[in-house]
């Protein structure tokens, strides 16, 4: 099975070459359609959404995979999250979403401004790539949980969908 894959980030291919192991995993750059910072569980679900869709619409392809990280608000409390869809070739969508956890206070007002939080955390961090690395949860778990760990339990969750209704 060919699986195209709507990102260069190494996290999120790698995290796809773990879960779908036996199957072809290309990749390129599928622009979200959303805001560089997703600010909301719907905008950064929709931004994997529209990933998946340019992914499976390609001719080699026969799933096509988004995957895109955001934040969200809980009782004026912002939290990471992550969301990803896996889109057929007759353009069935099934999506997941993943762990989530708290984020510094201080990032409310850049992250409402746009800024994003991979360069937030590169600062926070004092570390050069960490949206390519670890991740935001990698730093704020002490690296007990990384970035490409949390879109393999997304992507284990969408594959399981993916195979439930396709039995």
């Amino acid at each position: 099975m060919n699986i195209v894959v709507g990102s260069k980030n190494p996290t999120k291919v790698e995290a796809a070459r773990a879960v779908f192991t036996s199957d072809s995993i290309v990749s390129f750059d599928a622009p979200s359609n959303v805001s560089p910072q997703p600010i909301t569980d719907e905008e950064t679900r929709e931004g994997a959404i529209n990933r998946a869709k340019q992914c499976a619409s390609n001719d080699e392809a026969d799933l096509g995979i988004g995957l895109e990280g955001g934040v969200m608000e809980v009782d004026g409390e912002l939290f990471l999250c992550n969301w990803g869809a896996l889109v057929t070739k007759d353009e069935k969508i099934y999506t997941a979403s993943g762990a989530r956890i708290a984020l510094p206070r201080e990032f409310a007002k850049e992250l409402h401004s746009g800024k994003e939080l991979g360069s937030l955390m590169d600062v926070y961090a004092q570390r050069e790539g960490v949206s390519k690395k670890e991740g935001a949860v990698g730093i704020f778990t002490n690296d007990l949980v990384s970035r490409q760990a949390m879109f393999e339990h997304v992507l284990t969750l969408l594959k399981g969908q993916w195979r439930f209704w396709n039995k």
